[in-house]
């Protein structure tokens, strides 16, 4: 099941081919016709929620209750007051499926491609070889966890345009594949996994490269800035295991990166135990896996003044696609900053 929201009232829905059907209308017009229900459009909203937040806090009866509605809407009609039920994704605006008030977190590093690459280029500018022995996701393992939370308030969807930063000379991309919690957890066991994966995403990370931080604590300025993530153009929920997803990014229609979700170097699992000691997550939050090799970053060569060739780097025009067949495409655009 696909799971999207939609349209200016940022209303649930599943995308079923090219088309999607409005989630609790559906299950209203199953309500009345088939249950008798006088409160249909009520009691839908609150067992099929129109908010995907609510939605995901419904579970497993949320889901089936979904099911059902799509079964009987399988003739075709119109909602109980007349009002359209089934658009063409290509008619209406995609959001990010992102919950009201859910936290997004990155894991950094967590491929050992990427990793191995971005040291090499490391050390192209005259830094320290971080590797000292064993293989690229040895390093990984043993370095440990790191990432950073994108604090926007509201996340880009598919088709939303990407603000090149003012103070930005070179912008990368990062193509990943994303978890969403579906329940609340804290010191969550690595095993536990499962559990807590009520489906799957994809997601850009748009950052900021060669402008460091001062200071020992950071505020990640490099990955926060207006616009900086995108999320969509669905939620797979109960189909994708989410470390077996085939991604790929295209800039331009050029392919930069192809990888598989179960190539990182800690599961989601070993993130969510990490992240989860003392801090509460829940239904809704979002949890990305990091990103493959073939970034700008990680591919471009260092030129003589120790900065990275800019031709591979995005810039305002430029059209960014990440693409997984379980889950879609979700596009971007890059334009120019109107600071």
């Amino acid at each position: 099941m696909k799971i999207v929201v939609y349209g200016p009232n940022k209303r649930t829905g599943v995308l079923r081919g090219n088309d999607i059907v409005d989630i609790s209308g559906a299950y209203a017009k199953y309500l009345r016709e088939k249950e008798n229900e006088a409160e249909a459009y009520i009691v839908a909203d609150a067992l099929a929620p129109s908010d995907l937040g609510r939605l995901i806090e419904g579970g497993q009866r949320a889901l089936d209750n979904i099911d059902t509605a799509l079964d009987h809407l399988s003739n075709g009609g119109a909602g109980l007051r007349g009002e359209q039920l089934v658009f063409s994704a290509d008619e209406v605006k995609l959001h990010a499926p992102r919950a009201n008030n859910a936290r997004v977190a990155c894991a950094g590093g967590n491929f050992a491609q990427h990793a191995e690459a971005m040291a090499k280029r490391r050390v192209e500018r005259g830094e320290a070889s971080p590797f000292t022995e064993g293989s690229a996701r040895d390093y990984v393992r043993n370095r440990g966890f790191w990432g950073f939370w994108k604090v926007d308030r509201e996340s880009g969807g598919h088709e939303s345009d990407v603000i090149y930063p003012a103070r930005c000379t070179r912008l990368d991309y990062e193509g990943e594949v994303a978890m969403v919690f579906g329940k609340q957890g804290k010191n969550i066991k690595s095993a536990d996994m499962n559990d807590y994966i009520w489906g799957v995403t994809l997601l850009s990370d748009w950052s900021i490269r060669m402008s460091p931080e001062g200071g020992p604590m950071k505020f990640a300025m490099q990955k926060n800035f207006d616009t900086s993530c995108t999320i969509g153009p669905c939620i797979v929920v109960g189909e994708v295991d989410a470390l077996d997803v085939d991604i790929e990014t295209l800039v331009n229609g050029e392919q930069r990166q192809k990888y598989n979700s179960g190539d990182m170097a800690f599961s989601y699992g070993e993130y969510m135990e990490y992240l989860s000691r003392d801090f509460t997550f829940y239904p809704g939050d979002i949890l990305s896996g990091g990103t493959g090799a073939g970034t700008a970053a990680d591919s471009s060569q260092t030129m003589d003044d120790g900065m990275p060739d800019p031709s591979r780097f995005l810039k305002p025009g430029d059209l960014v696609e990440v693409i997984a067949p379980a889950i879609g495409t979700l596009r971007n655009r890059i334009v120019e900053s109107q600071a």
